[in-house]
């Protein structure tokens, strides 16, 4: 099969050429993919792991052989998957990580959701947002979208914090009650932060954390690091707190959760890249120059 390699001297550490077909395990079904997804750290790191491991987490396709254990969906099944060696033509993957795509979305929209859109709804679960105040960071990137249509489903008042008004166009179509740049403008305190950004805007942010608020931290997209001055973390009254986050364990009930709401018209999946697999090093410098708003998508298809 062919397959987007890890190649360090490559643009973007990834180029498209052959590997060996997975052998799946029994709890595991073989995937024949037609769409992926990149996540930006994805990309920026790919150059760190081993040259030639078959990269990515995130795909949609039909299923060629449904796992030998009995679980899962069957042969002929269109679902969304989250696992190891995703971009690829094949793809083992265990049953507990895939949900099945509904009639009425794109195999190419189901490809966008797993990984940014799991992140954002299990952080968001993390309290009850109903009536609170939910600050979004780097809400223009894949999961921040997610998490601002998301939050604003849960009945939150949605705060989207972007790095430049051009980044915030959308925002507001999507759910965001304001839409601010940097941390300008938020005079109130709030409940709930998921941050994306990381670096000097993390100290800053954790100033507007309301008494008993949390900040979950899922991205660092700051090249600097959050310097915490002397006791700038310690508070009198209900404990704030701050957690990292990357609870990808047995995704695939929740991933069947964001297809219904797609399905339904209530989540979108925001593209805002896709070409052919072949076009890689295009898309992987989109992404970490940051000009994509939302997610990149890449459709498989077999070389010529």
């Amino acid at each position: 099969m062919h397959a987007l390699l890890v190649t360090p001297d490559a643009p973007g550490s990834l180029r498209l050429g052959p590997a060996p077909d997975p052998t799946p395990q029994p709890h595991q079904l073989l995937l024949a993919v037609h769409h992926i997804s990149l996540n930006r750290g994805e990309v920026a790191f790919a150059g760190r792991r081993p040259a030639g491991t078959v990269h990515g987490y995130d795909a949609a396709g039909v299923v060629v052989r449904a796992a030998a254990d009995g679980s899962g969906p069957k042969a002929g099944a269109r679902v969304a998957a989250f696992g190891a060696g995703a971009w690829a033509e094949r793809m083992a993957v265990d049953t507990t990580a895939v949900a099945e795509v509904p009639d009425a979305v794109d195999l190419a929209d189901a490809a966008a959701l797993p990984m940014a859109g799991v992140t954002a709804l299990r952080t968001l679960r993390t309290r009850d947002i109903l009536g609170r105040r939910v600050l979004i960071t780097g809400a223009a990137g894949g999961v921040g979208r997610y998490a601002v249509q998301l939050a604003a489903l849960g009945g939150a008042h949605v705060i989207a914090s972007v790095g430049s008004a051009a980044r915030g166009e959308g925002l507001a179509e999507l759910g965001a009650h304001e839409v601010v740049v940097g941390l300008e403008g938020i005079e109130r305190p709030v409940d709930l932060i998921l941050d994306n950004v990381g670096g000097p805007q993390l100290v800053a942010a954790w100033q507007l954390l309301a008494a008993g608020g949390s900040v979950q931290n899922i991205g660092w997209a700051s090249d600097e690091p959050a310097v915490f001055e002397p006791y700038s973390l310690f508070f009198v009254g209900a404990a704030k707190t701050m957690s990292t986050f990357g609870d990808v364990h047995e995704v695939g009930p929740d991933l069947g959760t964001l297809l219904g709401f797609a399905a339904a018209g209530r989540l979108s999946s925001e593209i805002g890249w896709r070409g052919s697999w072949d076009r890689i090093a295009e898309a992987a410098e989109a992404l970490l120059e940051r000009r994509v708003a939302g997610k990149a998508v890449l459709d498989v298809a077999s070389p010529a």
